[in-house]
């Protein structure tokens, strides 16, 4: 029987604060920028995970819940079954990138950040966390060579606000000609807003909770899209309209 599952051994297991850890994995799995691979605990549960590295495959995992901790609990040497990679990933435009992280969602654009540094191109990177401890991915990005930009909402690492308020003035400067965002639906909306104000185009990750990531079992239906097969990733002017619905009346009904 055909089995879509590919088992890793888990190489190394970074700490990344009070956040969580980032998993590197035996093998390379190849994948677009914003794409996700299906994680599989036997026995626990299946769920989503951006790719953050495809050579070896990292996985990124904030803990938020029951399989996340037991994901994060796990050891050097112990195993772990991947399906994937799905979705619609990011499209590399222009050769001044800024990409907007919020939380988790840096992980969905390490791998776009490596690929852009891999053809020469200038990237500088936002992360957005409430405090230190909170942030993804640092020392990766700047094991990459990004140019980071900080900002934490208690101060404790970079500048005291939030992720949008600090990228404004590379935004209004016109430095990017491409901006790349995925966090929560606040940051999203408002990075949509603000890179439209500045001229900036802007594509967009939406962080929803997959069950199949093959477009069957519609769980992740939003609006008139299944994300998994549909998105992640987004031209803002796509789901601009439908993110300003659901600030306005609250997420919408899932499938």
């Amino acid at each position: 029987m055909y089995d879509p599952h590919r088992c890793f051994t888990i190489r190394r297991v970074v700490p990344e604060g009070r956040a969580g850890v980032t998993l590197v994995l035996d093998g390379d799995l190849e994948a677009k920028p914003g794409q996700f691979v299906m994680v599989w605990l036997p026995g626990i549960e299946e769920r989503p995970f951006a790719v953050v590295s495809e050579r070896p495959l990292m996985l990124s995992v904030q803990v938020v819940g029951p399989f996340t901790r037991a994901l994060a609990s796990r050891r050097e040497g112990e195993r772990l079954w991947v399906r994937g990679p799905y979705g619609r990933g990011f499209a590399l435009r222009g050769r001044r990138h800024l990409l907007i992280g919020g939380g988790s969602g840096i992980a969905s654009l390490a791998l776009l950040a490596e690929k852009a540094l891999a053809q020469g191109d200038e990237v500088r990177v936002a992360l957005g966390a409430r405090t230190a401890e909170a942030l993804l991915l640092v020392g990766h990005l700047k094991t990459l060579g990004c140019e980071l930009l900080l900002a934490t909402e208690d101060g404790s690492a970079g500048v005291k606000g939030t992720v949008i308020e600090a990228v404004q003035p590379l935004l209004a400067g016109r430095w990017p000609e491409q901006a790349y965002a995925c966090g929560p639906r606040p940051m999203l909306r408002a990075a949509i807003r603000e890179a439209r104000r500045c001229g900036i185009p802007c594509q967009v990750s939406l962080e929803e909770v997959m069950k199949c990531g093959l477009g069957v079992c519609g769980h992740c239906h939003c609006g008139g899209w299944l994300v998994c097969q549909d998105g992640p990733v987004f031209e803002a002017g796509e789901v601009e309209a439908l993110l300003e619905v659901e600030e306005a009346l609250g997420p919408l009904p899932r499938g």
